[in-house]
């Protein structure tokens, strides 16, 4: 096989409940992801090692050593099948960087896939899921696609029935932000507080099963966000922004830096994404819908 090609979604936390520092430096957490059709494409060809290229105008902020979580995925696939094939992977980056969108963990869900293909592996999903889990909280995810209920750190996952499509606006701001900065900022905001366990949103969930984005939009929570503003404190303003023109909810995504912005419908969203573009701080404004499938083969 010349090259094995593999389209990978970005996506936006609709729920992120985050539970009391656990003595591991992790937390628990309830977290509903929804894939969302903004895509990178990791292309696989044979080589004699891992080795990694990005193009797309994210390419100067994706490293190209051994930090690619792209990398680490092909090398821990390799481990866990008992062979030293290698790969050259080419990244064709559209999701942000540093913007909670899962993009390294994207990168690495389709780096299992193609090279699973391109090395004859034959492994299920599900033991690349298992794989994935070992990287990141979020690859699990990027491998499942659609809409799931994340449990423990996140890799727990549970697919959730939707009646979509919803469509979305995410503004990229011009900064990034350390997905570690911002739970280290969330702990220290909430330092002598009681934090409760985290439970599922079931009127979300409803909202969601239902295809009802008024609601959604009202249900919309992220206990990162108050981190995420106190360390890029401009969000506030593109969050206000956006409610101003109409959006049916606005969070931030993740740990940020992006925000995420629920229109009632395409042309909605359209609107929103022309004023966004305008706003101070915001590097792009770009429509997607949701939910979208995991990574898939082309």
């Amino acid at each position: 096989m010349s090259s094995v090609t593999v389209r990978v979604p970005a996506k936006v936390n609709v729920q992120l409940s985050v539970g009391p520092l656990r003595q591991d430096g992790f937390h628990d957490l309830v977290n509903v992801f929804h894939a969302v059709s903004i895509y990178d494409e990791v292309v696989a060809r044979p080589a004699r090692s891992v080795t990694v290229s990005v193009t797309g105008g994210w390419a100067a902020e994706v490293p190209l050593h051994d930090g690619n979580l792209a990398v680490r995925a092909a090398r821990a696939l390799a481990a866990r099948a008992g062979c030293d094939e290698g790969a050259e992977l080419v990244i064709h980056k559209t999701i942000p960087v540093a913007g909670g969108m899962a993009g390294g963990s994207a990168d690495a869900a389709a780096a299992l896939v193609a090279c699973d293909e391109l090395w004859g592996l034959g492994l299920s999903r599900e033991e690349l899921m298992e794989i994935g889990a070992g990287l990141g909280s979020d690859v699990p995810f990027a491998l499942m696609g659609g809409t799931a209920l994340g449990t423990g750190r996140g890799e727990l996952l549970r697919p959730l029935p939707v009646g979509g499509p919803f469509h979305w606006v995410f503004a990229v701001a011009d900064a990034g932000l350390s997905t570690a900065h911002v739970y280290k900022e969330c702990d220290r905001l909430r330092e002598g507080s009681p934090v409760p366990e985290p439970r599922a949103d079931e009127e979300l969930l409803a909202a969601l099963r239902d295809g009802d984005a008024a609601e959604l939009g009202r249900r919309l929570v992220n206990d990162l966000e108050p981190a995420a503003l106190a360390l890029h404190p401009p969000l506030a303003g593109t969050l206000r922004a956006g409610r101003d023109a109409g959006a049916l909810g606005a969070i931030v995504s993740g740990s940020g830096a992006t925000c995420a912005f629920l229109a009632g419908d395409e042309a909605h969203a359209a609107e929103l994404a022309g004023v966004l573009a305008t706003t101070p701080g915001t590097r792009a404004a770009v429509v997607a819908e949701g939910p979208a499938p995991g990574a898939t083969s082309l």
